[in-house]
């Protein structure tokens, strides 16, 4: 089809043994977690700026949004494309647009009903997070403003099995105002209402519940500026705490904040994150020198490490596909076999 590139299931030449060459020493529990066979290939490689938000749908597809940051993707007439969410087809290999315009889709959860949930950015996005019935196309605003004001651009979503949605409100790029008075962690209940829950991570950007519904993981991004592309190159940014976060998680859905479990500074922190069946956290971490996914254990000890490109986040695939890790990085998604089972809400 026109305009769309599709991959092509070619394996990229990278390997975990090879992963080795950028590590002196790799985590002991390495190969518990990933093969040294293990190959990470390129799947799709046809976004216009970065691709985000994998995930996985109840039939296995795996959707994922492509960021089209408006000062960067532009025809030839100036005209900005309007962000689009894709779908990859495992079985046949295929990418295509499921939706366009996305409202400046980032991060995608489905629910345990099998319903898209989207975080809508900034950017001439829609600022807001939505849900979409799959069987009937119909897409619903279940958060659009937060005390009468947008939100500043929702970022990642994480959803427990109560049906609770939890998204993260930072401001990484957008030309709108920027309205909330802090960049926070919300959560919407099953009735509609919406809470502000943590006010003090930072810059809030990924969120995960572990599977026990015990902890909310918040990834701290705070890269100095609220608009990328804004600033003339060379202008000195201060960034603020780049770390993986720890919260208590109640019953009620009301966060406490427990510890940071990894501290990344002085270089760029992670960005989106997901859990497997055994609690442990696989985060897309963006730092320079050592980009790539690493695993964790509950306790914040790094338990298997794969090199890539700087990535965006992670997501478990489902069917035959649970031990299959999804990877979007710069303007590509990737995948890579793992040892342990992805974690998903139980469905109803």
């Amino acid at each position: 089809m026109p305009g769309i590139k599709r991959v092509v299931l070619l394996a990229m030449i990278v390997t975990a043994a090879a992963i080795g060459q950028l590590r002196a020493e790799l985590p002991a529990t390495q190969h518990q977690f990933v093969s040294p066979q293990a190959k990470l290939e390129l799947l799709f490689d046809g976004a216009c700026t970065l691709t985000e938000g994998v995930t996985a749908a109840p039939d296995g597809t795996m959707y994922f949004s492509d960021i089209t940051f408006s000062h960067t993707c532009r025809d030839e007439t100036g005209a900005i494309e309007a962000g689009h969410i894709w779908k990859f087809d495992p079985a046949t290999g295929r990418s295509s647009v499921f939706r366009s315009p996305s409202g400046m889709s980032n991060g995608l959860k489905f629910d345990a009903a099998g319903r898209l949930i989207v975080a809508e950015g900034a950017d001439y996005g829609g600022r807001r997070v939505t849900r979409t019935d799959m069987a009937t196309g119909k897409t619903y605003i279940i958060a659009g403003l937060f005390e009468g004001r947008p939100f500043n651009s929702p970022n990642d979503i994480s959803i427990d099995e109560q049906g609770r949605i939890y998204f993260s409100d930072p401001r990484y790029a957008g030309l709108e105002p920027v309205e909330q008075p802090v960049q926070a962690v919300y959560r919407i209940d099953p009735d509609g209402s919406v809470h502000r829950i943590i006010t003090d991570a930072g810059k809030a950007n990924g969120v995960c519940v572990s599977p026990d519904q015990k902890t909310l993981y918040v990834v701290s991004n705070d890269n100095g500026n609220v608009g990328i592309g804004r600033l003339p190159e060379g202008t000195p940014a201060y960034k603020g705490r780049m770390a993986l976060l720890a919260y208590d998680l109640s019953p009620q859905g009301t966060a406490t904040f427990r510890k940071v479990l990894v501290d990344y500074s002085p270089e760029d922190g992670p960005d989106g994150l997901v859990a497997d069946i055994r609690g442990n956290v696989w985060v897309a971490v963006r730092d320079e020198t050592q980009p790539g996914i690493y695993a964790y254990s509950p306790a914040g000890k790094e338990l298997a490490y794969i090199k890539t490109e700087i990535p965006t986040n992670v997501g478990f695939g489902r069917g035959d596909e649970l031990k299959t890790l999804y990877i979007t990085a710069g303007k590509s998604l990737y995948r890579i076999p793992v040892k342990v089972d992805g974690y998903h809400l139980p469905s109803r």
